[in-house]
């Protein structure tokens, strides 16, 4: 990973300002169509996942644009096929779902901390690829992105949060654990790429070091992934608003407002 001079801020929130406009065009066409959208975010602790999700998902229609970041399996989840928890989560026509982490869970934390068995992981390697291959045979666009971090910039965005008193919540006792087990981590990922990197749906890498040109690089080549048609409406006319001839409006007082601080 090369050292680059930061990108101006003028210049990154023009150009994610442009992206969002572009992201919010793609949103329609993909209502339009009815495309089903997947994207899986993985990579490292800190490698700028969830900052990169929440600027594609921010200008976008909830009802449209969702994020699923499911929690650890309950009992009764673990006794189910493994991919059965996400595919409840996978989108309708019309949809795109952004993936905090998914089924690669199974390739990554579940081997490194002995969540899983031996056979469980072979088993997942070799459905895994199978599994995808048919969502794209029914018409799903799949796109996979992992996020890479140096050692030294994850140790510094460690640090950052321990003392940050609205980040320090990001530091779970996974995240210290695979802060220790960084060789492991470096293993099984090049074990999961192996297996998992095929041609339908591959990998693709994305330099986490510099966040903002992440956001930007990814957005960019999310745009570049799916053909779509700008279907801007024309602009809106309001309709002039209805008159309040007889209508008297209740008094303040018979209402509860929230203190007046600011």
């Amino acid at each position: 990973m090369t050292s680059r001079p930061k990108l101006k801020r003028k210049f990154y929130e023009s150009e994610l300002e442009r992206l969002q406009i572009e992201l919010v065009k793609l949103q329609e066409w993909v209502r339009h169509k009815k495309l089903r959208v997947v994207v899986i975010f993985e990579g490292r602790d800190a490698a700028g996942k969830g900052g990169c999700i929440k600027r594609i998902a921010e200008k976008l229609n909830p009802r449209v644009c969702r994020i699923a970041a499911l929690p650890a399996p309950t009992d009764r989840e673990k006794t189910q096929w493994y991919f059965q928890r996400y595919i409840q989560h996978l989108p309708a026509g019309g949809e795109i779902v952004l993936f905090d982490r998914s089924w690669y869970n199974r390739a990554g934390v579940e081997r490194v901390m002995d969540f899983c068995t031996e056979e469980e992981y072979v088993e997942f390697l070799r459905s895994c690829p199978e599994f995808e291959r048919m969502l794209i045979r029914s018409g799903t666009i799949l796109i996979k992105y992992w996020f890479s971090v140096s050692d030294e910039e994850q140790e510094r965005r460690f640090q950052d949060r321990i003392y940050h008193p609205t980040k320090h919540w990001k530091l779970s006792p996974m995240d210290l654990e695979s802060r220790a087990r960084w060789v492991e981590y470096s293993k099984a990922k090049d074990e999961m790429f192996a297996h998992t990197d095929i041609k339908q749906s591959p990998w693709y890498v994305v330099d986490g070091d510099d966040k903002k040109r992440a956001r930007l690089n990814v957005i960019s080549h999310l745009l570049n992934s799916i053909d779509y048609e700008d279907l801007s409406p024309k602009p809106v006319e309001l309709p002039e608003r209805q008159s309040d001839i007889g209508y008297i409006r209740s008094p303040k007082e018979n209402q509860s407002y929230i203190p007046d601080i600011y």
